[in-house]
């Protein structure tokens, strides 16, 4: 694999209670759409680095834990404190118990993240923009620069934003652009989450400055454009444990493959592995290559056929145990 990095404005610390047997299991990470996507892309074994700004106590911690996890950092030393959450799983679902939001970065400290992500970006050949936690962090300007200076310098960029962001990135232009179909319904790009509107919606994306868009629409499959042709991409739904951090695995296989140079569309089926693994695991943006590796061989890209598609077939263990040969 190659060499990605990651703008990460903010990353956040997090902490989740579970239940194990009837006692308290307390799991303390950095997260955020950037570290989840960085802690994928090192599961696959490709190089990353994650620029972003660390503040205060929490920042100093979820610092300390990407590097725990040998994710390359590349810090700008903050002057607030990074966001953190407390969230109780113990009955199967999120319940967020509390949340503070960190410091909107200053002019210095964007100005010094910009530097580093120009630098290393350059270095690596393939960038992804994220978002960060919370609103207002991060001015949404910052994503159509760093689009445009990221491209023009030989760059390839991939986007995984919404909203303002994402209009801010397209502007700028994107090798790639991935969102998920109600974002962009709720961006009023989309008429609906009909498909027929959401490739309408992703052809004036294309033609607004996105080279390929890729679009995730939960349990039926997802949309490419590439080239001016449209594909459905079709993969069994395995037995879901926790839906969040599916898009962000996804992206995170799209940037692994196109960083190692393969084609778009071998970018796509990894990715789409990636996200399936992923929501059987609790753990965001964590799974194994070689498990990720064998459910490529269950991805199919068809032709978009128009229309509705039948949502798609959810497999057990065993069931995907028979599909992969294994007896």
């Amino acid at each position: 694999m190659g060499a990605v990095v990651i703008f990460a404005p903010s990353p956040v610390l997090t902490v989740t209670i579970e239940d194990l047997d009837g006692e308290q299991d307390i799991h303390i990470h950095a997260g955020g759409q950037g570290v989840w996507q960085a802690r994928m892309l090192h599961a696959l074994g490709a190089s990353v680095t994650l620029c972003g700004v660390f503040s205060g106590e929490t920042g100093r911690v979820a610092r300390h834990l990407l590097r725990d996890e040998g994710i390359q950092v590349l810090s700008v030393e903050g002057q607030g404190s990074n966001g953190a959450y407390v969230h109780d799983r113990r009955g199967g679902e999120r319940q967020v118990l509390a949340e503070s939001s960190g410091h909107r970065l200053t002019r210095h400290e964007l100005d010094e993240l910009y530097g580093l992500v120009i630098q290393a970006g350059i270095d690596a050949g393939t960038a992804i923009l994220s978002g960060p936690a919370i609103e207002g962090i991060v001015p949404d300007d910052a994503y159509r620069r760093l689009a445009s200076d990221l491209g023009t310098a030989g760059c390839t960029v991939i986007a995984d934003l919404a909203g303002p962001r994402l209009e801010a990135a397209v502007s700028g232009g994107v090798s790639v652009m991935k969102i998920a179909d109600d974002e962009l319904k709720d961006s009023g790009r989309a008429a609906s989450e009909q498909a027929t509107d959401l490739v309408d919606a992703m052809q004036q994306l294309a033609a607004d400055g996105a080279g390929t868009v890729i679009v995730t629409r939960a349990h039926l499959p997802s949309l490419l454009l590439h080239e001016g042709d449209v594909s459905e991409i079709h993969m069994p739904s395995l037995e879901s444990v926790d839906t969040h951090g599916a898009g962000d695995s996804l992206t995170a296989g799209v940037a692994a493959a196109l960083a190692a140079g393969k084609p778009i569309h071998d970018a796509v089926i990894l990715g789409t592995a990636a996200g399936a693994l992923n929501v059987t695991r609790h753990g965001l943006g964590t799974g194994d290559a070689d498990t990720i590796e064998q459910l490529t061989r269950l991805v199919k890209i068809m032709p978009f056929q128009g229309g509705g598609a039948e949502p798609a077939e959810q497999s057990s263990p065993d069931d995907l145990a028979r599909r992969l040969g294994r007896k």
